[in-house]
């Protein structure tokens, strides 16, 4: 596939234009009006006089034709078929109304004469040829989101004053500095690949002597105290943007940037008041409280929405069954190569050292689980649906128990000196998700007891010889001296919710990005899954049990029977009323980053 020259793109564009066909042009619709104009002039009064008769005769008799104001309605009504969208260039505009007015007049050398700006936006374009040089009046050159990786400046017009380049695949400014425009006023090389020093020596006054306006944004510059010294030597400069390069996540940027810079006017698209130059005064002196790392502190508040995971079942179990404990704790992603700091006991866990163990299978015994450190597949169901840009550490809050309202009050700081990594990061975001770790324990007397009783009745012969109170007042001290003993089984873990947090908006100005993370309401076991049939003969039998001895129905199974039903007969009951009004809490999270400046 061959690539496609700024001029090419400029051809076809003229070519929609329809500058040649109806209502454009010469045709059909008009050809009698410029007849009479291709006439030699001269001749006496009277000739001239019919000729005007004749001209007014044909331009309004002549049934095929239109009216010169019907055509200038065709191409500037908005409503009409042949009117250019509305984000077309006034320049566009003009040109059409002129190929309807005076059509002999659209010629290239014509054309080439009357643009003084054009934009050639997202049109493929890789090739800034020499073409370009025709036209001679051109101030404003617009080629956004295209291919161009790189730029010949021999082929840029000397009269230019605005060249705006954002959003193509330059990496290097050698080709673009070799003969730039020495009238040049702005210039915009946003949303490219520039990175490293070696491009800041060409951002001086020795090629852009006029330069008022520069758009660096969203490169890859690092070196902070570099760059403004070569920016400095730009004594035009009023408005510059470095927002979006990895640069800007130093502490101390903006007023670095402000004190070095003292004629600057706006930077990153926001005004410098007179307060900020007082504030900043004199920081440009001290390169030293000039860092090359970035700080970052992460926050996590509140869980609400998890449901109670203690069943009914589970309370009512036997001294044989395991202790079950339900535990919860927030994780999220944070750039490789980055040292933390906080005052918590808590976890980090890479994509590719994993600590967590795998869930034994269900009816397994006790302790049968592998625990040779393999990834639980909860946790390993979560590391694939991680994109491979975002892989990143993982990091776990405290665990906390069950409760309405769980307080994680977490609270990191991480320190990176990878600013390009970093900004990488920022650009993906992160990814919060509420975990529930759930831990079988079993008492180790149960587990004995089960091993003794394969080994046959010999050992129940001997039990029988015990003195008469079986030696239950020693059993007791030791129980009180002793609390019951428990293995646990490798923690069970499920994700309760997941979802992504955009961070783009701190390569931008803004310093903090406090969120509160929906994941919608929890659907518990129970209310996804019906009753057996088993289950309803049960519930039926315990009713009628229930209504035998108080003679009617109990009033709790009344409350669960409206619940359960929503609006049904007793919505009329204050009671009813009360369970109506409860609305199903969403799962959710507080979560924030914050940038420190």
């Amino acid at each position: 596939m061959g690539g496609l020259s700024a001029s090419a793109a400029f051809r076809e564009h003229l070519r929609r234009l329809g500058l040649g066909e109806f209502p454009c042009g010469a045709g059909s619709w008009n050809r009698s009006r410029f007849e009479l104009r291709k006439r030699k002039p001269g001749g006496n009064a009277a000739q001239r006089e019919a000729d005007a008769g004749t001209a007014q005769h044909q331009e309004i008799g002549t049934p095929s034709e239109e009216s010169l104001e019907t055509l200038m309605e065709f191409v500037s009504s908005q409503g009409s078929l042949w009117a250019l969208p509305p984000d077309c260039s006034p320049e566009d505009q003009h040109l059409r109304k002129l190929a309807v007015q005076s059509p002999q007049l659209i010629r290239d050398n014509f054309i080439f004469f009357f643009f003084r700006s054009l934009r050639i936006v997202d049109k493929g374009v890789n090739e800034v040829d020499e073409n370009l040089l025709k036209f001679r009046n051109l101030e404003e050159l617009i080629l956004s989101a295209n291919q161009i990786s790189k730029i010949n400046s021999a082929h840029l017009p000397r009269t230019l004053k605005v060249l705006e380049l954002c959003g193509n695949e330059i990496v290097g400014l050698q080709d673009l500095c070799s003969h730039p425009p020495p009238e040049l006023q702005h210039l915009g090389l946003g949303y490219n690949r520039l990175l490293g020093s070696s491009e800041a020596k060409y951002l001086t006054a020795e090629f852009w002597p006029n330069l008022l306006s520069l758009d660096l944004s969203f490169n890859n510059f690092t070196d902070l105290m570099g760059i403004v010294s070569k920016l400095a030597t730009l004594w035009r400069l009023r408005m510059l943007v470095l927002q979006g390069n990895p640069l800007v996540l130093i502490p101390g940027y903006r007023g670095f940037v402000i004190d070095s810079l003292p004629k600057l006017c706006i930077l990153d698209d926001r005004n410098i008041s007179p307060d900020e130059k007082h504030q900043f005064h004199g920081l440009s002196s001290k390169p030293d409280l000039i860092v090359n790392k970035a700080q970052l502190v992460v926050s996590v508040g509140k869980i609400k929405g998890i449901p109670n995971p203690i069943k009914i079942e589970e309370l009512e179990s036997s001294p044989e069954s395991p202790v079950i404990t339900h535990s919860y704790y927030v994780t999220y992603e944070f750039v490789e190569r980055e040292k933390a700091e906080d005052t918590h006991n808590f976890e980090v866990m890479k994509f590719h050292q994993s600590q967590m163990v795998a869930t034994p299978n269900p009816g397994s015994p006790p302790g049968s689980a592998d625990t040779g450190g393999s990834e639980s597949p909860a946790m390993s169901s979560l590391h694939k649906q991680e994109p491979l840009a975002n892989r990143a550490n993982r990091h776990l809050t405290p665990r906390k128990p069950w409760a309405e309202t769980i307080e994680c009050s977490h609270r990191k700081e991480h320190v990176t000196g990878d600013l390009v990594a970093l900004k990488a990061f920022l650009m993906a975001g992160t990814t919060v998700t509420v975990v529930e770790e759930k831990v079988l324990s079993w008492p180790i007397a149960a587990a004995l007891a089960e091993d003794r009783g394969k080994k046959g009745k010999a050992g129940q012969g001997k039990a029988g010889e015990k003195p008469k109170d079986g030696g239950k007042g020693n059993k007791q001290k030791k129980k009180k001296e002793s609390p019951v003993e428990l293995r646990s089984d490798p923690p069970l873990l499920r994700s309760l919710g997941s979802g992504h947090v955009n961070l783009e908006s701190l390569l931008t100005g803004d310093q903090l990005v406090a969120v509160v993370c929906d994941f919608g309401v929890l659907i518990t076991e129970e209310t996804t899954q019906p009753p057996s049939p088993k289950e309803k003969d049960g519930k039926k039998s315990k009713d009628k049990n229930k209504k035998t001895k108080t003679g009617g129905e109990n009033p709790a199974s009344q409350k669960t029977t409206v619940a359960a039903k929503g609006k049904g007969k007793n919505k009329e009951s204050p009671e009813g009323k009360e369970i109506q009004e409860i609305q199903p809490v969403p799962l959710t999270v507080e979560f924030q980053v914050q940038l420190i400046q």
